[in-house]
């Protein structure tokens, strides 16, 4: 008696020591082979900052289909990884059917889904969307990025794969005190603000945007430099007009200042409009006085058009049914259809971007990192300027060994120890700003002015990532954003774009056709063996003991 109850005596101590170090210790062990479940120093760095309650709200509940459960599960376990590292994020998971409006209203529109279910094709409907909530500010989270994909099993890939990075930006931007300052620099002849809406809009909603009339270098070029500098980013869409010295003074001196640049340029004046109206128009240099500036830091805009067999497509009447005027949508080879560096975060998992008339970069040695984003195919054909263009051309067969150009670069990151173009030179205008370097700048030069040009219908601007007349997707707006994100991004969260993951998906057309087998084999089989041992096992207990 005494043996028992000291046993059940040291055993109930063991059950408060263990409870105890439960209680003291927690670990989590991640034994994927992609460790999709360990987070990145990025995040806990980023986490680290949240002293107060941060609420989370994800809209994935209630009936949606099976294959978005993966999704969901997904959520769920990354939310409770960061939930682990810091008790402070609290998660809560809300069935939206009962406030579709309310949602709707602050942005966050419903997806519709084509679903599979025993060979047939319906429909449904998800909001696929998260909402944070932090100190009386609140900001939502899409789980279901809009990516040009092949099925929705790849959708559903991407969207896990973008977890960690959608939840970590804007956590990171919910907690930021001071958005930084980005500016849309004028006075050069620029592209209109109605036909850059989409990408501004965009813009606008994380960081400050203003415009910087960068032609006030004429009146006060001191006060204009020093105004310049305290900016963090400054882009500059389609110039038209040339630079004078002064202003380029003005940009080189904002750059080994430390600014960051997105550059979006043509060197060759080409108007699709005037084309569409007359049916040819004249392709001709046009002179920035920007080629030594941009020379001086290792790239060089050529002159020249570039066409590739792989190209957007254009609406183009070609006929009449009745009174009714027939279109029909037709490649063209001036508007290159083009990828992006599969290994970067600023161009990973974006889709082809169309670009329009746009010119081939060189890239010159020099101490500058240089990285392409976005090239061509290798179906490319160099067209010199000046040169007429004729939009019958389109309807000439083209010839393979008229396109072995090679691969064209379109845009270019650069990343490195600037050093000033006027280093060894007369200045414009005198400074006490003057810096003949910069370490660990960054800046962006694309060879097309219009990748951030959106279309215009009924007077009102349309979406950047869709062609209003052809109704194709492009990756214009994703890569545009997220190259923004790139330039003023100094914690390195950009980089959890480049996470990878591979998700195990079930093939639902051999699933269907195998059904029967597979029903067989997981329910009738058991029930046949757990029979056939029932009475082999009755047979020999009778045998044994009669």
């Amino acid at each position: 008696m005494n043996k028992n109850i000291k046993y059940i005596a040291v055993l109930f101590l063991g059950l408060i020591i263990l409870n105890v170090a439960n209680q003291s210790f927690y670990k989590r062990f991640d034994l994927t082979a992609d460790k999709r479940y360990t987070l990145s120093e990025t995040t806990k760095a980023i986490l680290s900052e949240v002293k107060e309650p941060l609420f989370i709200t994800v809209y994935l509940e209630g009936d949606f289909p099976s294959e978005f459960k993966r999704l969901q599960i997904e959520t769920r376990q990354f939310l409770e990884e960061l939930a682990a590292e810091n008790s402070q994020i609290k998660i809560h998971f809300e069935n939206p059917d009962y406030q579709r409006e309310t949602l709707i209203k602050k942005g966050m529109m419903p997806s519709q889904l084509t679903v599979e279910e025993d060979g047939k094709l319906s429909e449904a409907i998800i909001f696929p969307w998260a909402e944070l909530n932090f100190d009386n500010k609140t900001k939502v989270v899409s789980l279901l990025p809009t990516v040009i994909v092949a099925s929705q099993e790849e959708q559903l890939q991407k969207a896990i794969e973008n977890l960690e990075y959608s939840f970590l930006s804007a956590t990171n931007s919910i907690l930021k005190e001071k958005q930084k300052n980005v500016v849309l620099l004028t006075g050069n002849g620029q592209l209109q603000d109605i036909y850059q809406y989409s990408f501004l809009s965009e813009v606008s909603k994380k960081y400050r945007l203003t415009k910087f009339p960068l032609d006030s270098v004429a009146s006060n070029p001191q006060q204009t430099l020093q105004d310049l500098i305290s900016i963090d980013l400054a882009i500059i869409t389609k110039p038209t007009q040339k630079f004078t010295e002064a202003e380029k003074f003005t940009l080189d001196q904002y750059i080994t200042n430390g600014g960051k640049t997105l550059w979006m340029l043509d060197n060759v004046q080409a108007d699709q409009d005037s084309l569409l109206a007359t049916g040819k128009m004249l392709a001709y240099p046009r002179d920035l006085n920007l080629t030594d500036l941009l020379f001086s830091y290792g790239v060089r805009i050529n002159s020249t058009l570039v066409k590739d067999l792989y190209a957007a497509q254009i609406a183009l009447a070609t006929g009449n049914v009745g009174n009714q005027t027939q279109y029909q949508n037709l490649d063209w080879f001036y508007h290159p259809l083009v990828s992006g560096n599969p290994y970067h975060p600023i161009t990973k998992n974006v889709g082809n971007v169309r670009l329009q008339f746009a010119n081939q970069i060189d890239t010159l040695k020099n101490d500058i990192k240089k990285i392409p984003l976005l090239v061509s195919s290798p179906l490319t054909r160099k067209v010199g300027t000046p040169s007429i263009i004729e939009l019958q051309s389109i309807a000439e067969e083209p010839k393979e060994e008229d396109y072995a150009a090679g691969n064209q670069l379109f845009a270019v990151l650069l990343e490195g120890n600037f050093k000033s173009a006027y280093k060894n030179r007369v200045k414009p205008f005198k400074t006490n700003l003057f810096q003949g370097s910069t370490a660990n700048n960054k800046m962006i030069v694309i060879s097309d002015g219009d990748i951030a040009k959106n279309q215009i219908l009924k007077g009102q601007p349309t979406d950047l990532s869709r062609d209003k007349w052809t109704n194709q997707e492009f990756g214009n707006k994703d890569f545009l954003m997220n190259a923004v994100d790139y330039l003023l991004d100094d914690s390195g969260l950009i980089n959890l774009r480049n996470k990878t993951l591979k998700i195990n998906t079930l093939d639902k057309q051999k699933a269907y056709k195998e059904r029967t087998y597979w029903q067989f084999l997981n329910i009738v089989l058991p029930l046949v063996i757990l029979a056939v041992f029932g009475v082999v096992f009755n047979y020999l207990r009778k045998r044994k003991y009669a």
